[in-house]
């Protein structure tokens, strides 16, 4: 099943965000573990067109626990960049 996950940072996360990126980045290149496949993802960003203000994953997971232990385990969650996440079942219908 796809899944979709938004989370927004904290107003003061970005000097923590850049410090963690590097093992953002390295976590999400093998998410075998869980049993994901990262369809697409990215970070959200401000009307500036750069300032990083949260990130978007488009998921496929076996199930929602799946998916919610997926993004419990992002260094980005441990380090306590996200204020807000929301995880959601996605039904592809184009693209």
């Amino acid at each position: 099943m796809l899944f979709v996950i938004h989370a927004l940072d904290r107003a003061d996360a970005l000097p923590t965000r850049l410090a963690n990126y590097d093992a953002h980045k390295a976590y999400l290149a093998d998410t075998s573990r869980f049993g994901v496949k990262i369809v697409m993802s990215g970070p959200l960003v401000a009307d500036d067109s750069q300032t990083m203000i949260g990130s978007l994953f488009l998921i496929e997971a076996p199930s929602r626990a799946a998916a919610e232990a997926f993004n419990r385990a992002d260094p980005f969650a441990a380090a306590g960049i996200w204020e807000r996440v929301s995880i959601t079942g996605f039904i592809r219908r184009q693209g």
